[in-house]
């Protein structure tokens, strides 16, 4: 039936290619925004835009900045002598919420996952090697506790054994095969807290 709209079928199936979009919700999302006046529409794709032009990755932690200011998460004002190692800015931002953590991040751009072509190369690894220096003094592995996420951490820790940097880990207060994503913040904070070497 939708085969006999060809914009709105065009429309869906942009929708499609959003990873974590549910394919149930597609065309629930499609009824939204095409229940949007024209003025809420424009301003949903200029804020797209504006966001596509202006936020870059952190050519040193490797997390999102405004293109024209000094990445926040990198400040002066952070403990630089900590770095706390996340798959992505959504566990960078799970940690954040929960006010207990003042040292810098390094956002790996995900976990390692040979079946779905993804190796050590694909990640930020060798920018994060490239930040060993001797005033830091440890690496917090905050991967998921998934197979991959364990395997990257497993991986860094390997590469890292044999400089000076304490190497740790979150503690087992995060359940097996979740993401920090989808943790509350005191779960998060505590597991932060009571870190252990890895």
């Amino acid at each position: 039936m939708i085969e006999k709209l060809p914009t709105l079928l065009q429309l869906v199936r942009h929708l499609q290619q959003i990873p974590y979009l549910a394919s149930k919700n597609i065309y629930k999302v499609t009824d939204y925004l095409l229940s949007l006046d024209p003025q809420r529409v424009e301003q949903l794709c200029q804020s797209i835009l504006d966001a596509k032009n202006n936020i870059h990755l952190c050519s040193l932690c490797c997390t999102w900045k405004e293109k024209t200011s000094n990445c926040i998460f990198c400040s002066e004002k952070r403990d630089q002598s900590i770095i706390c190692v996340v798959e992505t800015w959504q566990e960078l931002m799970s940690i954040e919420k929960t006010k207990g953590y003042q040292g810098t991040y390094h956002v790996l751009g995900g976990a390692i996952n040979p079946l779905n072509g993804i190796d050590p190369e694909h990640l930020t690894i060798n920018n994060l090697l490239k930040r060993i220096t001797p005033d830091l003094k440890e690496i917090i592995l905050a991967t998921n506790h998934t197979p991959e996420g364990e395997a990257t951490a497993t991986y860094i820790a390997n590469k890292l054994k044999h400089s000076h940097v304490i190497i740790t880990c979150l503690a087992r207060g995060i359940p097996v095969g979740s993401s920090l994503e989808f943790i509350d913040k005191l779960t998060v904070y505590k597991a932060l807290s009571d870190r252990r070497p890895f």
